[in-house]
């Protein structure tokens, strides 16, 4: 599948402020990575360390927190990934499916999908 990037809105933990960002909508990544100066300038908390797989087979340390996340009008509270600064802000599949939001390759945009009870 390919990617595509679309603004997404980060906000403060209370869900009072929010900073507009383009983000590279990527499923095949857990998490919505973000540059670690955005969420600390919008007071996020990293809570524990956490070790990824990167594309290239290495493995890496990044720390992780908490905060709410806008796309077209639906809201979340989401798990962030503090990130290189310099590096484009990911959104992955866990806010995504937070938000209940699918993605549309062929048209380069989400779409709204209903949640799963079965």
């Amino acid at each position: 599948m390919g990617t595509f990037r679309y603004p997404i809105d980060i906000a403060d933990p209370q869900g009072q402020r929010y900073e507009r960002v383009e983000a590279l909508v990527d499923t095949g990544v857990s998490y919505t990575a973000l540059p670690a100066s955005l969420l600390r300038r919008l007071g996020v908390e990293p809570y524990e360390d956490v070790e990824f797989h990167i594309v290239d087979g290495r493995r890496i340390t990044r720390s992780i927190g908490q905060t709410w996340i806008r796309i077209d009008g639906r809201r979340a509270m989401t798990i962030v990934v503090f990130g290189d600064e310099g590096a484009a802000p990911l959104l992955g599949a866990y806010s995504l499916e937070g938000l209940r939001l699918d993605v549309d390759p062929t048209n380069c945009r989400l779409v709204r999908t209903p949640g799963l009870l079965m």
